[in-house]
């Protein structure tokens, strides 16, 4: 009997020139420390890797600046911030390649976030000078082994839809309200990004053998350790980490919250708010 699927999902880590990436380092080690050689192991990344600070002004409408010099480091800063997660996986089953044993290489994908996207926003808005300049290739998602998926397709894995936030049917404008609200309005079990914040609901439904089964709507937008000035310092004062899906099949799982400090605690040995101290973060 095929086990029941396990799901790992990383909301926006967000990273630019200038971030720590240690906490990638963090949770890819984790990933390979907990669910190696597990089977039926799905990672799931929910986008806004890749951060983008030089076309932000391409989300305001009117503006087309654009610094070439700072796209190029933008891009070297996500690659890095990529390696970094992917570096203990690789590391693991490049060991394994040496000594013959067997490779693990779980399913990987990444739903692209509208941080990604600004790279396809800009190009649409002056294709003349900036098509074939600024491409999402330059981004080494396609070359690591990931799937990569649209901005606001949504990936179908196990019955859970993952994509970087919901959209109201009709208008394609972002969903609003709390997580209990949107799953009434999806009746289906749903996982995204984008907002930073945990927002968890479930319910309980009839299955088509009339036993229950559960739906869940999780809102779950932060896996970076770096604070953002435009949310001032209140604002920086939320949830930061992963979620583990376990016993994922049609739709229903048991969700496991692990956060940055979690990981920090274990793999630095120190309280998040004592390492973001010690790396200036403030």
């Amino acid at each position: 009997m095929q086990p029941y699927a396990r799901h790992i999902v990383i909301p926006d880590t967000q990273v630019k020139p200038g971030v720590n990436l240690r906490p990638m380092s963090w949770i890819g080690q984790y990933i390979v420390d907990e669910f190696r050689d597990r089977p039926n192991i799905k990672i799931i990344h929910l986008g806004d890797h890749a951060d983008f600070p030089s076309l932000s002004s391409y989300d305001r409408p009117g503006s087309k600046q654009l610094e070439g010099r700072r796209y190029i480091e933008d891009v070297k800063a996500a690659n890095a911030g990529w390696a970094a997660l992917n570096k203990p996986l690789e590391d693991l089953n490049r060991t394994r390649k040496k000594t013959k044993h067997v490779q693990w290489w779980p399913e990987r994908h990444i739903t692209l976030g509208n941080h990604e996207h600004r790279v396809t926003r800009a190009v649409d808005s002056d294709p003349v000078r900036l098509e074939g300049v600024l491409d999402l290739q330059h981004l080494d998602y396609w070359r690591s082994g990931w799937t990569v998926h649209n901005f606001l397709d949504i990936l179908w894995l196990d019955g859970v839809g993952y994509t970087h936030y919901a959209v109201t049917p009709m208008t394609g404008r972002p969903m609003g309200g709390q997580a209990s609200l949107q799953l009434q309005k999806l009746g289906h079990s749903m996982i995204t990004g984008h907002q930073q914040t945990l927002d968890y609901a479930v319910r309980y439904t009839r299955n088509e053998n009339g036993g229950m089964r559960s739906i869940h709507r999780i809102i779950a937008g932060a896996a970076y350790a770096h604070h953002e000035e435009y949310l001032g310092p209140q604002g920086n004062d939320h949830w930061r980490g992963v979620l583990v899906l376990n016993e994922v099949r049609g739709g229903s799982f048991d969700p496991l919250f692990v956060s940055l400090d979690y990981l920090c605690r274990r793999y630095e040995g120190r309280t998040l708010d004592s390492w973001q101290k010690a790396q200036g973060i403030k």
